[in-house]
């Protein structure tokens, strides 16, 4: 196992926002899976749906990750093996818009509508200004772990 294998439940993921190759959404399922493998996943799920974005977008099979996590592969030789292994190879413009979409995108239809306004309920009451996904894990993360909103 890598040695930056993250206790998810002591700590929280990285943020949705951090990018890896100029991917949103991977560098937290990478932190994620190596949590998973070492049994410290907490209530984090591995190859969720918001992993899904990411899976679907590049191409790449949740389970080959997995074992190339579980090789204890880090970060970089992860990302060259995306590079290497993805269905769907995509340019640096492609993967900015992406990103630049899933860091605004939110719920789009009224199950992830509903979802998303009992987790903002639940988490942030107070706050009017999450609107997107990723400002709401962001908010649901630094509460789950002591913050106060």
């Amino acid at each position: 196992m890598a040695t930056n294998t993250p206790d998810l439940t002591k700590q929280a993921p990285r943020s949705p926002r951090v990018r890896l190759g100029g991917y949103v959404i991977l560098p937290r399922m990478l932190d994620k899976g190596r949590a998973l493998l070492a049994g410290t996943i907490g209530e984090y799920k591995y190859a969720c749906p918001l992993d899904e974005e990411f899976i679907d977008f590049a191409g790449v099979d949740a389970n080959a990750l997995k074992k190339q996590l579980a090789a204890g592969k880090g970060d970089g030789d992860i990302l060259k093996w995306i590079e290497t292994h993805a269905k769907h190879p995509r340019t640096g413009a492609e993967i900015e818009t992406w990103s630049a979409w899933q860091e605004r995108r939110g719920p789009n239809n009224p199950d992830s509508r509903d979802y998303f306004n009992e987790l903002h309920k639940k988490v942030a009451p107070k706050r009017a200004d999450v609107a997107s996904w990723f400002e709401l894990l962001d908010v649901d993360d630094y509460v789950s772990y002591g913050g106060k909103t």
